[in-house]
């Protein structure tokens, strides 16, 4: 198994990275937040999971061990693979994953695309205590997603046409393409009231905040 990552950051797209070790470029599927910490052409470290299938190998990255082993853990709830694990963690931080799950907060997880109130209600069964009680200093991650998605309001006034390739990375990461659309469209327009060009990656972390917010097409 590889555990871990370390080298020279060769490409960072929307969701995956290329780092190169040992000569080898090796190709991670990551959440928007690991990959906004990854800089082309300096050294990183990642901590990995390698998910083999019958017709694939793909590695995933993560920042820390703390996302990795809640990736882990998530997909040993029934029903829930690495790419449905994956959306979990793009929308929520691990603590927030333990928060909503200790409160059994159906409403919360089923903001992750692909995940209705019947499998959220397994995953709170199936992974109950196992995320561990929350660490760290984000305790209020959970206000500070939904305020930032009520500052943002649908716009269909002309504005800014989407970023087609974060509309299909919103996409790949499991929401239908109406709802992505209406995000980037969303961000966008309020980045531009701003007086703001936001590159992609700070749209793609906008989108998500908006659709993590409870917004759908």
């Amino acid at each position: 198994m590889i555990a871990s990552l370390r080298g020279t950051v060769l490409s960072v797209g929307l969701t995956s990275a290329v780092i190169e070790t040992g000569g080898v470029g090796m190709s991670i599927q990551a959440t928007p937040t690991t990959l906004s910490g990854l800089r082309v052409g300096e050294e990183t470290l990642v901590h990995t999971e390698m998910v083999v299938r019958e017709d694939s190998l793909t590695l995933f990255g993560f920042a820390d061990t703390d996302e990795r082993d809640s990736f882990r853990t998530l997909m040993s709830a029934k029903g829930v693979g690495a790419k449905l694990a994956l959306a979990m963690l793009a929308v929520h931080t691990p603590n927030a994953l333990r928060r909503a799950i200790a409160s059994q907060d159906v409403a919360a997880l089923t903001r992750v695309p692909g995940l209705g109130p019947k499998g959220a209600q397994r995953v709170i069964l199936d992974v109950a205590d196992k995320l561990g009680p929350v660490t760290g200093d984000d305790l209020g991650a959970a206000q500070t997603v939904a305020q930032s998605a009520q500052g943002v309001e649908a716009r269909s006034d002309g504005g800014p046409e989407p970023h087609a390739d974060v509309v299909a990375a919103l996409v790949q990461l499991g929401w239908n393409e109406a709802s992505a659309h209406q995000a980037v469209s969303s961000v966008t327009a309020d980045a531009a009231d701003g007086g703001q060009e936001p590159d992609m990656a700070a749209v793609l972390r906008a989108s998500l905040r908006w659709l993590g917010g409870g917004h759908r097409g």
